[in-house]
């Protein structure tokens, strides 16, 4: 048996930041456990790579059969290895609207207004723009100017100015609202993963034990505590302690199913799995939140395809050789180039649609191989009134966890994202992306409510963003209290999107690791008291 002081369940962005913050000073034993590999390689790190990582990086789970996608099981791309889904997405890097977190403090979860947050984004931040008001320029995370746009990502941004939708240079400021070019978590031309900013720099001091390919079974919870976790390797099992405590931090689909594999959560769903129940926690899995996203595309003869470089073996080389040399180029492309947050409701508080713009004809999240060059547009429902659920369908930790996002279940979700599709098409239609004469690959008459909602329902999945199975709050029936703290069994916090009680309106990679920095605070917190 192997004792720490404390042990991260999870190497992603939330467990990547909070394992680095207790780890660096040395004054404290503490074990990272994460499934994947180390995710260090050459592909990891060159942007470019990213439609390609799709084997020992990526889950790949599946939905249950979504009603509201006419029966589809939808994708769920998840990473796996350390950085996590940091390590494989499109490296954006956006906050959410202030509006969400002061929302979460009205939900009762105090400490958690914008006020509140903006230190520890500035905190984790290395902005290469510089320190101000907003952003911060010594932290652990790079977030950096893009090295290289394609020509109708700008064009995108243009028209959107044609039709009166103001420019954005940053979404991170005080203003949301409008489109532009998207900062992304890279640095020098690389993938700057959560791990890279957290994980490697303690990776060599003698207080630290990293142990990848290793999955977790169960927590060990004993006379109302986490006192450490049950582990395998192969087929080698083992036991791990923690004099202090246990951070899970395994993302919105993983962290809940550890919680109930160990005990925690619906008594009537562990039973069903042969389980006994430690903590009766009905919430846990509950809440599941999601950006469900459209993507118009459209098919042309003129444009600069992000493709052109990266088609032909001679072609993919000179890129590859550039990005060696320079870290310059094609290959630093996030593919997600440009974007923009509007509001397309009259009742809405904040933007309520967020645009992705990808020089190329992106389809079925790129395992849809199409012929020729173009553009694709998606656009998401920013705060979704859609919940879903995460549970079990095996006692065995091996196998994925049942997920049902419950994608347009609602239907006002429906309605905004009509909304913004018929939004998307008057920008492809605008000059300068109309010069290019884009030919719509699944044209229909927009007027048409009936004829664009089978659309949607048609060919909709997510953007990548679940949160909420273990929410946080200040009610008996929240998962985790505001200092993310789980209740019912001591010792044990949880850090990770899964915490969040309601979806932020942006992608979730930067928030989720300032949830990583908060959770390391209070556990020190909770350590001196």
């Amino acid at each position: 048996m192997t004792q720490y002081d404390y042990i991260v369940i999870g190497g992603g962005s939330g467990g990547s930041a909070v394992f680095g913050r207790l780890a660096v000073d040395g004054s404290r034993k503490v074990c990272l456990i994460e499934a994947g590999g180390r995710n260090n390689d050459m592909r990891v790190r060159t942007p470019g790579f990213m439609p390609f990582l799709r084997g020992s990086q990526n889950y790949r789970y599946k939905t249950v059969p979504q009603e509201g996608l006419n029966g589809r099981r939808g994708y769920q791309p998840r990473g796996r290895g350390l950085g996590g889904s940091s390590a494989i997405n499109a490296m954006i890097y956006i906050r959410g609207n202030a509006w969400d977190y002061d929302n979460w403090a009205a939900l009762g979860c105090e400490g958690w207004s914008y006020e509140d947050v903006l230190p520890w984004f500035r905190k984790a931040e290395a902005n290469e723009r510089g320190a101000s008001d907003y952003h911060g320029a010594g932290g652990p995370l790079f977030v950096s100017d893009q090295r290289y746009t394609n020509p109708t990502s700008d064009a995108f941004v243009e028209s959107a100015a044609a039709l009166q939708l103001p420019r954005n240079h940053d979404f991170n400021d005080d203003t949301q609202a409008g489109f532009g070019i998207y900062q992304v978590t890279q640095r020098n031309g690389e993938r700057w993963s959560a791990s890279r900013a957290y994980v490697e720099p303690v990776r060599d001091q003698f207080n630290v034990d990293i142990r990848t390919r290793t999955l977790v079974d169960r927590l060990l919870v004993e006379n109302g505590r986490v006192t450490g976790v049950v582990v395998r390797k192969g087929r080698r099992r083992e036991t791990l302690t923690a004099r202090r405590g246990v951070i899970l931090s395994a993302g919105a689909f993983n962290s809940p199913q550890i919680l109930m594999l160990s005990g925690i959560g619906p008594a009537a769903q562990l039973r069903e799995h042969g389980i006994r129940v430690q903590v009766d926690s009905p919430s846990v899995g509950q809440n599941l939140q999601d950006h469900v996203d459209y993507v118009s595309s459209w098919q042309t003869e003129s444009t600069v395809p992000i493709g052109d470089s990266l088609e032909g073996t001679a072609r993919m080389l000179r890129a590859m050789v550039e990005h060696r040399r320079k870290r310059t180029g094609i290959m630093t492309t996030p593919y997600a180039e440009a974007g923009g947050f509007w509001t397309v409701m009259p009742d809405a508080p904040a933007p309520d649609v967020q645009w992705h713009f990808v020089p190329a004809m992106l389809e079925d999240h790129g395992r849809q191989k199409v012929k020729g060059h173009g553009f694709s547009l998606h656009v998401c429902v920013l705060r979704p009134e859609s919940r879903g659920s995460v549970g079990l369908d095996s006692p065995d930790a091996a196998d994925p966890p049942r997920i049902d996002p419950a994608f347009l279940s609602d239907e006002r979700d429906l309605a905004v994202l009509r909304a913004g599709v018929r939004l998307s098409h008057r920008i492809a239609s605008a000059p300068p992306l109309s010069d290019y004469e884009p030919q719509d690959r699944y044209p229909i008459e927009l007027d048409d409510d009936a004829a664009l909602d089978e659309l949607i329902r048609n060919r909709a999945d997510t953007v990548y963003h679940p949160v909420g199975t273990c929410r946080m709050g200040s009610d008996a029936d929240s998962v985790v209290d505001p200092t993310l703290k789980a209740r019912g069994v001591e010792r044990l916090w949880i850090a990770d999107a899964s915490v969040m009680p309601r979806l932020v309106s942006g992608n979730t990679n930067a928030p989720s690791i300032m949830i990583g920095e908060r959770c390391a605070d209070f556990v020190l917190a909770a350590e001196r008291s």
